[in-house]
């Protein structure tokens, strides 16, 4: 099965990312982040981040196209550098909120794959909610195939681990460090 016909059938790509793997679902399935939700025990309601292999992608999504803050963040795109990014409507993702966090990714296989599939993924951390992300596929796959979930992990070697992205907020051009990560934002 490719990744594309899992995620049709509400299955979730276990996808590598600059510092762990994530979870990747479409973010305008309703089936697909309920698997997350699942999968983690994380608690529904909290939104699910993205990455997109550009921004056509976000714009795709419903990002509002004029933000300023996806004008502040395109041109220090591809990085570790999550922003959240304003919606014309909400997504499942975004969990009823009009709000993404998103970001290019600076890691050129999930950019690659991103380009394949011809939209974004969620990529929240591929773990039990509460515990450590995990780095290596073995792991993800060990645990992906106790679940029950459909799955299909996409193997590129370990990741980096370490910091997960920086998360930042812009409101009237003022930047808001919510988590600070790999990236420096000045």
């Amino acid at each position: 099965m490719t990744s594309a016909e899992l995620l049709a059938a509400g299955g979730v790509l276990a996808i590598p990312t600059e510092s762990s793997y994530g979870l990747g679902v479409d973010p305008r399935d309703s089936a697909g982040v309920e698997a997350i939700y699942r999968l983690k025990g994380r608690e529904r309601g909290k939104p699910l981040p993205v990455v997109a292999a550009d921004v056509a992608q976000l714009l795709a999504l419903g990002v509002e196209p004029a933000a300023g803050a996806l004008a502040w963040a395109g041109p220090r795109w591809p990085a570790a550098l999550t922003v959240v990014l304003p919606l014309a409507a909400p997504i499942p993702a975004s969990a009823g909120g009009l709000t993404i966090a998103a970001r290019i990714p600076a890691h050129d296989g999930l950019r690659a794959l991103l380009l394949e599939l011809g939209h974004a993924l969620t990529a929240t951390s591929a773990n039990p909610s509460g515990e450590p992300p995990y780095t290596d596929p073995a792991e993800v796959t060990a645990w992906l195939a106790a679940s029950g979930e459909k799955y299909l992990v996409v193997e590129q070697g370990g990741t980096a681990g370490g910091a997960p992205s920086t998360l930042v907020e812009i409101d009237d051009e003022k930047v808001t460090i919510l988590r600070q990560g790999r990236v420096e934002v000045r």
